[in-house]
């Protein structure tokens, strides 16, 4: 029972990180349309391609976990199909786990970034003056979920639990 719990909220986590995302989203596209608006009616509001940027990046960390839950992570398998039994599943371990310490770095150092914005009071250059840890807060969540899905991916493939997708599902979303 507990383990079903567990799962519900990893889930629930990775969809959360996902409809943020999606919220950063619908922030561009406003971002976007509001720039393009302003250049045909001849209004200017400063700012506007810094938040574009803020939350595109806020959408492409925040969707790392969900994506890669879904199997929709590129992946080389060139080496992995051409493997059976113990040697693939040593290397499916290797490669994740270095995929958890690239991500833990990638976490660790963006959740300092954010912490010294923070502390130093760093603002953006642009024109909008934004106090640079709230972009950059996306940015280390995004990393944090990454490294608990990957924490997740581990254990799954450590116990045989894992299901990956196959060739064909990776050929279908080209």
């Amino acid at each position: 029972m507990r383990a079903a719990a567990l799962r519900r909220s990893l889930d629930r986590l990775y969809d959360g990180a996902a409809v943020l995302a999606a919220v950063c989203m619908v922030g561009l596209l406003a971002m976007v349309l509001l720039s393009i608006t302003g250049r045909q009616l001849h209004f200017h509001l400063p700012g506007t391609d810094a938040y574009a940027g803020y939350l595109m990046a806020g959408a492409g960390f925040l969707a790392l976990a969900h994506t890669l839950k879904r199997g929709e992570h590129i992946r080389v398998t060139l080496l992995l199909g051409a493997l059976r039994g113990r040697s693939r599943r040593r290397l499916e371990l290797w490669a994740l786990l270095l995929a958890l310490a690239l991500a833990g770095f990638m976490a660790y150092y963006s959740a300092r970034l954010a912490w010294q914005s923070w502390r130093f009071h760093d603002i953006s250059t642009s024109n909008d003056a934004t106090p640079l840890w709230l972009p950059q807060l996306t940015m280390a969540v995004g990393t944090l979920v990454l490294v608990i899905a990957f924490v997740d991916e581990l254990v799954l493939e450590w116990r045989g639990e894992r299901i990956q997708p196959g060739g064909e599902a990776a050929l279908h979303h080209e």
